[in-house]
């Protein structure tokens, strides 16, 4: 979404030094092992490479990016971090979760100039993809004050969501300055992310229990539990909803502890607090959600790209936990559904044919992974739609078309209530409508 995500080739980078780039996942790979700096290095590519994973939460550096971020064999993991190592202790070209921060802050800044841009390119893309509103999960400072400009100069035309990152230079200032805009606002901030965990394919997301498939490990923790608290206290002490990435279970109770503890001194259901994923929940921690006025926003994309890779992170008794849509639905939990993109497409109806099928767009497994925690389609539209502009605040003026709400609606080339669900992701959108302006038509 922002310009950390962006790719670019040699050929491209117009003076800047790095080759960024995102996406590789080796759980798709034969062996399904990390990579390496030597495998870069053997690119003869003269500059330093940076690739973020699929997930966000771990990167690959070739050695020329570990030598100007000073990355060798006497630096210390961070904590919430791990720098991978080989036999001999030198870095292998891997790092994990807070480890990132080391060879990031060698990336040259982008521009505000250049940050605008990006959002720019990204409003498009979105809006052809027919998304009529985006709540973008973690943005700093200066992508911020590149989303002000833009609303100043009326060159938004989508309805933005943003959540500022508690790692944001000036958190606790932006916090004191209050809400930015109103729902009915195309800009509309009153919001934080704070991600408590790694993810499941690094083995970042923090478990009670050990990996299934590496023993030795349960994850990482990307704050101590104190100042994790603190940050969201400051949060909600100045009026703002938090939205919480938790994907282990350990994380997710530890989340849940924290805004039961906030709930104890003032209730705070007046922020209808997230959780952001609620990927794998202890099955005694799932009615928490419910009594704590929780919104669970969740990826349906996430269960069909994981099938094949949660059962060996977590065994099979951590399934039942897991991508629990249809249960967290049953007992009363709203699910604001989303993409989490760029980690998975952005396209909204490959997340309905998810929560629908629980296959993938391949039609795998035939029966479904997992189906009796698959949603209907009636349900998994409203939680693209109406639950998700509950979420954000804006229930009343968006998530229906009715007397009173803002015309915001697309057109599709099928109807997805009268068509094979497994077809649902291949539907193309026509055409899309923003407060009763079309903007966006697909080329004939």
């Amino acid at each position: 979404w922002n310009c950390q995500t962006m790719r670019a080739s040699p050929a491209k980078l117009g003076g800047l030094p790095f080759l960024l780039g995102r996406g590789w996942n080796q759980v798709t790979w034969p062996g399904k092992q990390f990579p390496t700096s030597d495998q870069l290095d053997a690119l003869e590519i003269d500059h330093p490479i940076w690739l973020r994973r699929v997930d966000g939460h771990a990167g690959w550096a070739n050695s020329k990016a570990l030598h100007l971020a000073g990355i060798d064999k006497s630096t210390q993991s961070p904590e919430g971090g791990e720098i991978l190592r080989d036999s001999k202790g030198e870095p292998t070209g891997i790092l994990i979760d807070n480890a990132m921060a080391l060879l990031q802050k060698a990336i040259p800044a982008v521009t505000l100039a250049q940050e605008k841009k990006c959002l720019q390119n990204a409003f498009s893309r979105a809006l052809s993809l027919g998304l009529t509103s985006v709540h973008d999960a973690g943005i700093n400072e200066k992508t911020l004050n590149a989303y002000r400009e833009l609303s100043r100069e009326g060159a938004i035309p989508i309805r933005m969501y943003p959540m500022l990152s508690v790692d944001s230079h000036n958190y606790a200032k932006l916090l004191k300055a209050g809400h930015i805009g109103s729902p009915e606002d195309r800009l509309y901030m009153r919001s934080i992310k704070l991600s408590a965990d790694g993810a499941l394919g690094s083995r970042g997301a923090a478990l009670l229990e050990p990996y299934h498939d590496h023993p030795a490990e349960k994850g990482l923790l990307l704050y101590p539990e104190a100042k994790m608290l603190s940050l969201l206290k400051l949060a909600t002490d100045n009026d703002f909803q938090v939205n919480v990435h938790a994907i282990g279970d350990r994380a997710n109770h530890i989340v849940l502890n924290h805004l039961e503890t906030l709930d104890k001194t003032e209730s705070q259901q007046k922020h209808r607090h997230r959780v952001e994923h609620a990927q794998v929940i202890e099955v005694k921690d799932i009615p928490r959600f419910t009594q704590l006025n929780l919104i669970a926003s969740m990826q349906p994309t996430h269960a069909t790209s994981d099938k094949n890779m949660a059962g060996d992170r977590l065994g099979e008794k951590r399934l039942v936990g897991a991508y629990a849509w249809q249960t967290l639905l049953d007992q009363g939990t709203p699910i604001a559904a989303g993409s989490d993109f760029p980690v998975e497409p952005a396209n909204p109806l490959f997340g309905l044919h998810a929560a629908v099928t629980r296959r993938d767009r391949q039609g795998n497994p035939s029966e479904g992974w997992r189906t009796e925690e698959a949603m209907t389609l009636e349900q998994a539209l409203r939680a693209f739609t109406l639950d998700a502009a509950y979420a954000s605040h804006q229930e009343k003026v968006i998530g229906t078309l009715e007397p009173g709400k803002f015309a915001d609606f697309i057109l599709l080339d099928k109807d997805i209530f009268e068509i094979d669900p497994q077809e649902i992701w291949r539907v193309q959108v026509l055409q899309t409508w923003v407060e009763g302006e079309r903007v966006y038509q697909k080329p004939l």
